[in-house]
Parts: C-alpha cells; structure tokens; sequence
C-alpha cells in the first residue's frame, strides 16, 4: 500500500519510530475501510427468515411479490449486489447495474455493466438504459431494489432530450476543475439527466422500491449521494444555472445546455420530481455505511493500540491546501499544550476537500492536502499525516492519497523537489511518487469519501 522512502535524516532509533508511526496509521486507515466495506455492510442490514425480508427495521413479506428485481450503479454497488445474491437467491428475477472500471463482479441473476468515472461514457449509457428498461417493466406487484453509491453520478448517464453525451462529459470536465463541492455538481447534473434527482423512482413506480445506500457525501443527504435517483430532490433548475454561474461557466458550458437550463428555469421543462410526488409512495431508504461509520471503526482501533483518540469531524470540506493547514494547527497545539487531547494521539476526520486546478499537474484533493500538510509540519518531530479516499482512488491517478511527515520536505529537497512548484502546478501524485510516498490500495469497492489519520507522540 504504502511505497519505501529514504529515513536517512534520522538516526536508526529515530527513523524506526517514524517508520512504526507510519505503518500504525496504514493500519488505522485500514480499519476503517473495513467497518464500510459494502458486501458486509448489506449483510449486516438486510436479512431474510421465513419469506420475510428484513430491512433495517422494515419488514417486508416476500409472498406479496410477484418478481424481485436489483437495478443498481456505484463503486461499490457490485460487492453490495453479491450480498443480496447470497441473502436472496433464487428469488432474485434479474437485475443489472452500472460500475466504475475495474469495480465489477461476477454475478449469477444481475448484470454488470463497467463505465468510466469521473467523466461518463457510451458504456454507462448502454448500462443505465438496460436499467431503465427493465425498471419500465415493472409493475405494482414487483419489489424492486436499488443499489447505490458514490460514484453512481458518472455512471447513471441518460442526457435529457437536447443535451449529448458530448454535452454532459465537457460539463462533468468543468465542474471538477473549479472548486465546486459534490453538492453543487451533483445540482448540475440532476437536471441534465433523465434518471438522478428521483427520477429513477418515477421510472420504477408502482413497484415496491428499497434503497440501499453506501453514503459518500458530507451529511449524507440521501438526494445527493450518486445525485438521489430515488429520492426527492431539493434542488431546482434555478439552483442548477446559480452554480454554474457562481463558478463563471455559464458562458463556457454548451450552448445546449444552457438552453436546457433557460427552459427549465422558465417552467417549460418539468423539474425533479419532490417530497410529496406520488411516485415515492412506496419509496423506503436505508443507509448501510457512511464516513462516520468508518471514522468510529479507525478510533476504537486506535485506542486499542493505546491512543487516545478523537473525531475532529465528518463532515470537511473546503479548498484542500487551505484544509490541510488547518489540520496541522491542531497538531502543534497538541504537541505544544496537549490541547484539545494529549499524546500520544490519534486525530481522525473525514469528508471530501475540493481542488481548484490551477496548474497542468496530475494529482487528487488527498494528495494535495498531504503535499500542503507536509509544508505545514516541517521539521516536526513525532508527527504523521495520512489523508487517502476510502474508494482507493483519489483524482484521476492509480492512489489513493498520500502520507507525510516532518522529514518529507527535507527528503524532496534532497531530490531537488521544490514542494511550492508542485503545490501551484497541481502536481502532488508526481511529488509524493518520488518520495516513495503515495498511499496506493487498489480498487477497494467501497466508497465513503476520505478519511485523514494524524498521529502524534
């Protein structure tokens, strides 16, 4: 996971300590993955005795049900699905789902489709119309089950009549470059499509409809996780324009999509279905992990491994360089005064920080905040920082995230690495590759955004 790297400032002693310190908080990052992961996520939520399906504390008969279908679309849908396949069996009549690229499973009843994320592709396309294909079949006596998570944004692709597929991914391509957060794209995106923002529940009504949701959003608001495709939705087409004109994209976007916004906003196009529209009727939701569920797993972890520990939040967000200095504030006041806790410690938090690209540079909002919090802690003694997404990837790169400590800008100066030019070229994955520092997992099936691990001793 984590990649060798040059202690060779430190004395033996010094740099073995380092070493263990860093190991220690793989470790506590690990454990954290594990409490979400999404196959014993479902298992712990749903059960099946005497043909009555258990959802969280629903109940439902399954006699009263002429077919069970299983539509699906995230990073982590595929381990979600084979969950359902083992619980349900043979009562399953078919179902199909739409994964990110190396995310896939081999499944027995339900098809999966493999597509590209961030930005959609033809192969999503193909696999949400099988989606809405056999949810259009559905009828009042199916039960019908949703998957869903992070990641099911770029993978739900059906444009609304007017707007290509071409539309959508220079759209998708602008509003990840301009520091908006998930809540904001995911407005945009809503009203561009023919299946987010609930419109997934008007396709499956009247059919019986769970949801099972591996949340990755900050608050885990059900209408924005993979943009709610069975939800309510709370946004607007009025919200939708407002971003993109916050972030002065209004004039870049494609003249298509500006009609379609224009329309919209002037009543001439139906906007998201809301809370009270009868398609959510027979509408259920259960939440099966979240960021905050892995964070608990990461403490007790570390406070077994004799830490004191604390969750500074679940909930971070902002400009990653900015956030990352934040952070590191709280661990000097901690080594200065042992202040909000003392050492040695474990500070854990969890969100998803935004990167306003700047500079032509390969990298993800993780390992940014990493290269930003090394320049913030160094020379510190005792210190670690790990910031990583818990899906295994973070940016368009092959990490995860990053890991640094008081000696990383030291070891880059070595090399003849300057960490600003990085910094304001976007460029971290290539700083931390060099160092030997990139936090690398692999695809993990799971999503629940980012966690951070500070130790202090």
């Amino acid at each position: 996971m984590e990649k060798g790297r040059d202690n060779s400032l430190h004395g033996k002693g010094e740099g073995d300590r380092l070493q263990r310190m860093r190991e220690i908080a793989m470790d506590i990052f690990r454990a954290g993955l594990q409490a979400v992961d999404p196959e014993e996520a479902v298992y712990r939520k749903v059960t099946l005795e005497d043909g009555k399906l258990r959802v969280g504390e629903r109940v439902f008969d399954l006699g009263g049900f002429k077919r069970v279908l299983v539509v699906g679309a995230g990073k982590a849908s595929a381990p979600m699905a084979k969950a359902l396949e083992a619980i349900l069996r043979d009562r399953i009549e078919g179902g199909s789902l739409v994964v990110k690229e190396g995310h896939g499973l081999a499944l027995g009843k339900i098809s999966v489709e493999e597509a590209s994320h961030p930005v959609p592709d033809m192969r999503g396309v193909k696999g949400t119309q099988r989606i809405m294909d056999l949810l259009s079949s559905a009828g009042q006596e199916d039960l019908v089950i949703g998957l869903i998570s992070g990641g099911g944004s770029a993978l739900l692709v059906a444009p609304v009549q007017g707007i290509t597929l071409k539309d959508k991914q220079e759209v998708t391509r602008l509003l990840l470059s301009c520091g908006a957060t998930i809540h904001e794209v995911n407005t945009v995106r809503k009203h561009l499509s023919a299946v987010k923002g609930g419109q997934l529940a008007r396709l499956a009504a009247p059919a019986t409809l769970i949801t099972l949701i591996l949340s990755d959003v900050i608050g885990d608001d059900l209408d924005v996780i993979a943009s709610g495709p069975t939800v309510p939705d709370k946004s607007t087409f009025l919200q939708a324009k407002e971003v993109l004109q916050k972030y002065s994209l209004w004039d870049k976007v494609p003249p298509a999509v500006r009609g379609v916004m224009d329309r919209g906003v002037a009543g001439k196009i139906p906007d998201t279905p809301k809370d009270g529209d009868p398609c959510f009727q027979r509408c259920h939701w259960e939440i099966v992990g979240s960021n905050l569920q892995a964070l608990m797993a990461a403490r007790e972890f570390s406070e077994s491994l004799g830490y004191r520990s604390m969750i500074l939040t679940s909930r971070l967000e902002g400009e990653a360089r900015e956030v990352a200095k934040a952070l590191v504030s709280i661990a000097k006041e901690v080594k200065a005064t042992g202040n909000p806790i003392g050492v040695p410690c474990c500070i854990l938090s969890g969100g998803e920080t935004v990167v306003t690209l700047r500079g032509k540079g390969k990298g993800g909002r993780n390992m940014e905040l990493a290269l930003s919090a090394s320049m913030a802690l160094d020379g510190m003694e005792d210190l670690v920082f790990l910031s990583a997404g818990t899906d295994g990837t973070d940016g368009p790169t092959d990490a995860a995230g990053a890991i640094a400590d008081g000696t990383t800008i030291a070891r880059a100066r070595r090399l003849g690495l300057s960490p600003l030019r990085y910094l304001d070229e976007n460029d971290s994955y290539h700083f931390f590759e060099a160092l030997g520092d990139l936090v690398i997992t692999g695809p993990t099936r799971t999503n629940v955004m980012d966690i951070q691990v500070i130790l202090v001793e």
